[in-house]
């Protein structure tokens, strides 16, 4: 695929989708969601690590309204099964750890777009805001999913009533995303954490990922037996033997990612 809306990178086994639509604060289009799925499943087989983040002064301002010319004649039910679904289960889906850099604004489908990372790191420059009810909407994008997970129904009903702009501290606060970080540092900060991960046991990672997320529909006794079957695919891997070589060694580790 040509990429026009978004920039994809692949270096030193990290992948950077960059979106690029400043002039309308980074809007999620029909083309640019095609390009996001497109470019996650892309990165999948080529990176370890995927990195999201946003061209110029904003991450994303949501859906672009003014997609196809006419507000009013969107079919929302339609473009959320047929667009929104397929991006955001690739990025949920994604095998190796997922970060979205988000450099400022995330608002409606945006602010839940970075929710569907694995890990969010913010500058200080960012906010987030469920931006859906100011024009008669509820939130989408994953929102009423991922909000009460992270930060309790009291607080996900309060942003999502209210429409209130989240500071990048307060949602880190919260719990809301991993961390907030100096503006002036945050390029540099989110650079060095994915190079992090792209240097470690992706397979572990993967694991990682899958028994956190399933852990909230089992009983205790399901998530032990998951984290021993799991663990035991770990425990496989050559991943696995340079960790306890290098650790016997007393140097740092050298993960291939398998």
């Amino acid at each position: 695929m040509e990429y026009r809306a978004i920039k994809l990178w692949i270096r030193n086994d990290v992948a950077v989708i960059t979106l690029r639509r400043p002039e309308v604060m980074n809007a999620l289009n029909t083309q640019m969601r095609a390009e996001i799925t497109h470019a996650v499943k892309a990165a999948e087989a080529e990176a370890r690590v995927l990195v999201m983040t946003g061209q110029g002064k904003s991450f994303c301002s949501g859906q672009d309204l003014g997609d196809g010319g006419n507000a009013a004649a969107l079919d929302l039910e339609r473009t959320l099964r047929d667009e929104y679904v397929p991006m955001l289960r690739a990025i949920v889906d994604c095998k190796i750890p997922t970060i979205a850099a988000v450099n400022g604004p995330a608002a409606g489908a945006g602010a839940n777009l970075a929710l569907a990372f694995d890990v969010v790191i913010a500058s200080d420059a960012a906010y987030f805001v469920q931006a859906f009810t100011r024009i008669g909407l509820i939130p989408d994008a994953g929102g009423t999913h991922f909000l009460p997970r992270q930060i309790g129904t009291a607080r996900a009903m309060g942003a999502a009533l209210f429409a209130d702009k989240i500071s990048a501290e307060q949602a880190a606060d919260w719990g809301m995303i991993y961390e907030c970080v100096a503006a002036d540092e945050f390029e540099a900060h989110w650079q060095a954490r994915a190079a992090k991960l792209a240097a470690g046991p992706t397979v572990a990672y993967q694991h990682v990922k899958t028994a956190l997320r399933e852990s909230s529909g089992n009983t205790f006794e399901q998530q032990l037996a998951l984290e021993a079957k799991l663990q035991g695919k770990c425990g496989q891997t050559r991943d696995f033997q340079e960790g306890v070589v290098s650790f016997l060694q007393k140097r740092p580790p050298v993960y291939e990612g398998r």
